[in-house]
């Protein structure tokens, strides 16, 4: 019996050899790779809202009736570029007194500086009374600040006609209108609001319980398709919602990183620790409708073998069905569908 039971057991260790070696003696003319479990990170994913950084409402600092809007819901706009016009008759109207204000100004202020350089020569040589001179020197100071009113008027005036021409404070999309040409307006009247797509972010409501965890490590991914987004910093709000218990927090997004619109909602993954992962290159995988697949380098074949694939990772993609740790795959796809075929020919 002890004979038997080495004997099978030798014939047991050849058959394995047979088969490592079998392994390594495929030769199969495209790269390939071996799946193992790789350290990756644990998330948490909610549901969350896009919104834009930069939105706000256009409002009206001056009076006066609509002329002119150059632009309309859904189009784009240069920052600084006019979007209305308001009529400006008013405005001009007091320009013009005010230029005319500041030029009576400054022919008092010369009469008054003259007046006082004369009377002040006169002083010195004793031929008038101090009270003279002090009254000469007090019209100065009040031609002085005469003036000084006037070069304020004149900016507060053509300030006001400046108004009368709307601008966009940054580049972005007119999303609302809430005037009409021939619309009498007042300041702090809205009339355009309008958001940019350069730099958004996403809010998402998250449970008492996790906030600490998201805190502590304070990384997570926002998942577009197949895109995989990394939030640039995370901001917590203070208090949380006395209805629902949860705490809001905003994640910034990188400027232009993805087509993103603001009201749409998102997956958003918080990290919350580490996990092993079967992850394998995107590249490796092969898509045919519904169908998600590798090829699959066996002891003596290749075969394409469907997996369920999970989330992804940068360039890689979690598998979590259909492959086992320690199986080769082929890295290149295409190479290994031309393999197939050649030898198929044969």
């Amino acid at each position: 019996m002890t004979l038997r039971c080495s004997s099978h057991r030798s014939l047991v260790a050849l058959l394995a050899a047979t088969a490592v070696t079998a392994v390594a003696a495929l030769d199969v003319p495209f790269a390939t790779l071996t799946v193992a479990y790789e350290a990756a990170p644990r998330e948490r994913v909610f549901d969350g809202t896009v919104e834009a950084v930069d939105q706000a409402t256009v409002s009206a600092q001056t009076s006066g009736r609509v002329a002119e809007i150059y632009y309309d819901v859904d189009d784009f706009v240069e920052a600084g570029a006019p979007i209305m016009r308001f009529t400006d008759t008013e405005q001009r109207a007091a320009l013009d007194s005010a230029r005319a204000a500041l030029g009576e100004a400054e022919a008092r202020a010369a009469e008054a500086e003259s007046e006082f350089a004369r009377i002040s020569a006169m002083f010195e040589n004793g031929t008038v009374a101090r009270a003279r001179y002090e009254q000469a020197q007090a019209n100065r100071a009040a031609a002085a600040a005469r003036l000084e009113a006037a070069r304020a008027g004149l900016m507060n005036a053509e300030e006001q006609l400046e108004y009368t021409v709307v601008r966009a404070p940054y580049a972005g999309i007119v999303s609302r209108r809430h005037v009409a040409v021939g619309e009498l307006v007042r300041p702090g009247a809205p009339l355009m609001s309008g958001l940019s797509l350069e730099r958004v972010r996403v809010v998402v409501d998250v449970p008492q319980s996790m906030l600490d965890p998201i805190r502590e490590i304070g990384k997570a991914n926002v998942y577009v398709g197949d895109r995989t987004i990394a939030a640039e910093s995370l901001t917590f709000f203070p208090v949380a919602d006395a209805a629902t218990n949860t705490f809001r927090v905003r994640a910034a997004l990188p400027a232009g990183s993805a087509t993103l619109y603001p009201g749409t909602f998102v997956k958003i993954g918080f990290v919350v620790g580490e996990t092993r992962r079967l992850l394998v290159p995107a590249s490796a995988l092969v898509q045919r409708s519904e169908l998600t697949a590798l090829y699959v380098v066996g002891d003596d074949s290749v075969t394409l073998r469907q997996i369920r694939a999970g989330r992804r990772y940068g360039d890689r993609i979690e598998v979590l069905a259909g492959l086992a740790a320690g199986e080769t795959v082929a890295a290149d796809p295409v190479a290994a569908g031309v393999y197939l075929q050649e030898r198929a020919r044969r």
